[in-house]
């Protein structure tokens, strides 16, 4: 089954599309605070189809992630208990966030940097780093350079691999998707197993 290959297509096609600027800018910034799409998604592809443009599509990915960023921060010092409580309870992240807020007390400003690339999603930590009313202008600099940091390394594999890059990554995307998909399902069961 070429699920993956064809999602592949999909996204390529969708990056060339005259409004890919603009949709990746709104899920690079709801991505930091509700969504649960990363923009590496469309961030790639569009940089594989215009190497040229990678450091730019980089930089507003950047921009909007941190605004979204931002926007977590307040809802969580502001908005907690009527607005984000409920959408956490819903997503089931209710451990997430404890996790988050123990790393923010043993780890300060260092979190919101390294959440940049971490594969929990960055939104808990944006709204963890408002409710926990962490400082505000650090905050910004830590998202800023970790977001950065992992979405100019993206447009930067890209821009370097550029065309040649683009079918061997079509190759081996459904083999890339399939083994992501069975490490998450060993994870889940290994987690359920011993830290339930």
């Amino acid at each position: 089954m070429k699920i993956f290959q064809k999602a592949y297509d999909a996204t390529l096609r969708w990056a060339s599309h005259k409004h890919a600027v603009l949709i990746l800018c709104v899920v690079s910034f709801t991505e930091s605070v509700f969504f649960l799409i990363p923009p590496d998604v469309m961030l790639a592809p569009m940089a594989l189809a215009r190497p040229q443009r990678a450091w730019y599509l980089a930089g507003i990915t950047t921009t909007t992630s941190v605004l979204g960023g931002i926007t977590g921060y307040m809802l969580g010092y502001w908005l907690y208990e009527p607005v984000v409580l409920p959408f956490i309870e819903a997503m089931h992240y209710q451990d997430k966030m404890e996790l988050i807020q123990g790393w923010f007390r043993e780890y300060g400003i260092w979190i919101v940097f390294v959440a940049g690339f971490s594969p929990i999603p960055y939104k808990v930590f944006t709204v963890s780093a408002g409710l926990m009313q962490m400082a505000f202008i650090p905050f910004v600099l830590a998202s800023a350079v970790g977001r950065g940091g992992r979405f100019f390394l993206v447009a930067a594999l890209m821009r370097i691999g550029g065309e040649k890059y683009r079918d061997k990554l079509r190759d081996i995307v459904d083999t890339l998707g399939w083994t992501v998909v069975g490490l998450i399902v060993i994870g889940a069961v290994v987690y359920q197993l011993f830290y339930k």
